[in-house]
């Protein structure tokens, strides 16, 4: 493996990318929404909601699929102050996949895609690597800053929730064991999954708008996790979380396996 020259190119990668307004707009406006807009409102109105006990009946109706250790640990909590903990440490959890998800693809999109649009395409495969290191170095570019992302996101909402927690509930509630598996779990294992698919697509189109439309379809089981929680049908748990960031990673390496063993510089060479 020509380390040298697989660093090089991520490096490259990453500083393209970050001088790129297509790239750096959702990197700065998604995880400030998610991260900070969202648990802030809602961290809003519960405190308006705690202050009006018509309310609490209705709020308690959703925490009624916790598990027995979490009304043990929040004892005597009131309604809306139980609904604020439910809502932001496990109805929440879910959406904080977008973030690893969302950034390793829209750099991944740039990868190939963005060479083709910027013309430099040409100078790429001629570099003195690999088909695989090459392939290495674009999953590398794309994977460094999807990963701190994610953990930049987790450190963010973990200070915006206590924050908002101290207000309403007078407590810390973050970070437990189930936040830090989907930090350096689960987290870890979404990057390298968005990124496999948006580098596979991004090496098969022609533009980044391409590319990051094909990769952002894998946020989809996502957002079908975060309605089947908010439905009741489960409720995230160190096992499936566990469970969930395995089965992740096994896709993961399937995704690679297939990237490594279809990619050819000679079909982009064609494609310019």
């Amino acid at each position: 493996m020509n380390w040298q020259a697989v660093w090089a190119i991520a490096y490259k990668d990453v500083s393209v990318a970050l001088r790129t307004r297509a790239v750096v707009l959702p990197l700065l406006i998604v995880p400030l929404v998610l991260m900070v807009g969202i648990p802030l409102a809602i961290g809003l109105i519960s405190g308006m909601a705690n202050q009006m006990a018509a309310t609490q009946t209705q709020i308690g109706d959703l925490t009624r699929t916790m598990p027995p250790e979490f009304a043990g640990r929040y004892a005597g909590l009131n309604d809306v102050q139980t609904g604020l903990v439910y809502f932001l440490v496990y109805l929440f959890a879910p959406m904080y996949l977008v973030l690893p998800l969302m950034a390793s693809a829209v750099v991944a999109a740039d990868s190939f895609a963005g060479e083709k649009e910027r013309k430099t395409l040409e100078a790429l495969v001629y570099t003195p690597t690999t088909d695989r290191e090459l392939l290495f170095a674009k999953v590398l570019g794309a994977l460094i800053p999807g990963a701190l992302v994610g953990l930049g996101g987790f450190i963010v909402y973990t200070l915006v929730a206590n924050g908002v927690a101290l207000g309403v509930v007078g407590m810390l509630i973050l970070p437990n064991s189930l936040w830090l598996l989907l930090a350096f779990f689960v987290g870890p294992a979404a990057a390298a999954l968005g990124l496999g698919v948006t580098v596979i697509a991004s090496a098969r189109v022609n533009t980044f708008q391409e590319a990051y439309q094909i990769g952002s379809l894998v946020i989809l089981p996502v957002v079908l996790l975060v309605v089947s929680q908010a439905m009741g049908a489960f409720l995230l748990s160190n096992g499936i979380v566990a469970l969930l960031g395995g089965v992740l990673w096994l896709v993961d390496a399937v995704v690679f396996l297939f990237a490594s063993a279809s990619f050819r510089r000679t079909e982009l060479m064609a494609r310019i």
